[in-house]
């Protein structure tokens, strides 16, 4: 029997695609050489302005030489992960993106990462986590991401020659072209910063060098109307989620995901709805209480189509744009699948 890893794999290299027009024939999203794609590095950013220190995990893409002969900057994608997660998680998104030529940076958000459970009995885990899902813990997420920008561009200006993190990614990162995405407390952390309104209705942490978002299981705010929170958002957004995607700490359910992408404005914005899916389908593994077995073609999907959105939005990318707004994302999906976009 074949793993999901496998069952994956075999999906995305050797499933043909159907349905889709000229441009899904020539523009492939799916297409990658995961070989090329280095050893994650691990570093940790120091936030001295908060005493406060952010694990990162970044996959760099494979040396591409530039018209001066000079490797390419890459377009920077951030990523933070869920409630009680790590920069571990998601690495399938890690490695694609990557190896479609992203540097790819999982943060790390102390206090509210895997600290929070490891250490402690089964018993009082969901606890611990419920008491981690905190405002506190909101807002030290949404600072880290400037905190973790404001340092990549520190290690981009460093001398090739310089030892460690600063000369491995020395002119490697394009920091006019960032994308940002998250998944769950991650996804709640990305709308924060790619300017979802709150109290006066100003997006305050929004962080202007962010061009792009991808939120993985969105959510509504707890009070007020979501119109108020989303309808200034004027950055390209991509919603996912599940027509099963519950959440067992935030409230959250799968019809209230469902009222992000009517409260967003027109203009480069979509929602891919998943048939089936649950909280973990955007996960590498399965969480506790999950009731259906994972969808191999779900990851296939997520894959395509964040691939696409970060080609049209962060390359600019005619094609990739034609492919997301024409037939070319009903080619990955299955038919119960939704997808739409205004």
């Amino acid at each position: 029997m074949l793993s999901n890893v496998a069952a994956v794999a075999m999906i995305l290299f050797f499933a043909p695609l159907t349905g889709g027009s000229a441009v899904a024939e020539h523009y492939d999203p799916l297409r990658v050489d995961l070989a090329a794609v280095a050893a994650p590095i691990d570093a940790t950013v120091h936030d001295a302005s908060r005493q406060r220190e952010i694990p990162v995990r970044i996959y760099l893409p494979a040396d591409s030489p530039g018209e001066s002969g000079a490797t390419a900057p890459a377009p920077v994608v951030l990523f933070s992960h869920g409630l009680g997660g790590s920069r571990e998680n998601n690495p399938y998104l890690g490695r694609h993106w990557a190896a479609r030529g992203y540097a790819v940076v999982f943060m790390q958000h102390v206090g509210s990462d895997e600290s929070v459970w490891q250490d402690v009995g089964p018993l009082r885990r969901m606890a611990a986590l419920r008491n981690a899902a905190s405002a506190e813990n909101f807002m030290l997420r949404a600072k880290d991401v400037p905190a973790v920008l404001d340092q990549l561009a520190a290690w981009n200006a460093a001398a090739s020659s310089d030892e460690g993190v600063a000369g491995q990614l020395a002119g490697r990162l394009d920091l006019t072209r960032v994308g940002m995405s998250g998944h769950s407390f991650g996804a709640v952390t990305t709308q924060a910063v790619s300017g979802q309104a709150y109290a006066g209705g100003r997006a305050a942490l929004a962080d202007p060098r962010i061009a792009a978002a991808v939120l993985l299981s969105p959510s509504t705010p707890r009070r007020g109307d979501p119109a108020e929170a989303f309808g200034g958002v004027n950055l390209p957004w991509l919603l996912m989620t599940g027509t099963r995607d519950e959440a067992r700490i935030g409230g959250q359910t799968a019809a209230s995901r469902r009222q992000v992408f009517p409260a967003l404005p027109p203009g480069d914005k979509y929602e891919l709805v998943l048939d089936g899916a649950e909280h973990s389908a955007f996960g590498d593994r399965e969480l506790p209480g999950d009731q259906g077995q994972r969808n191999p073609n779900h990851h296939r999907a997520i894959l395509a189509l964040s691939t696409a959105f970060w080609d049209a939005y962060l390359r600019d990318d005619a094609a990739a744009k034609s492919w997301l707004q024409g037939d070319g994302p009903r080619s990955v999906l299955q038919d119960a699948d939704l997808w739409q976009q205004k």
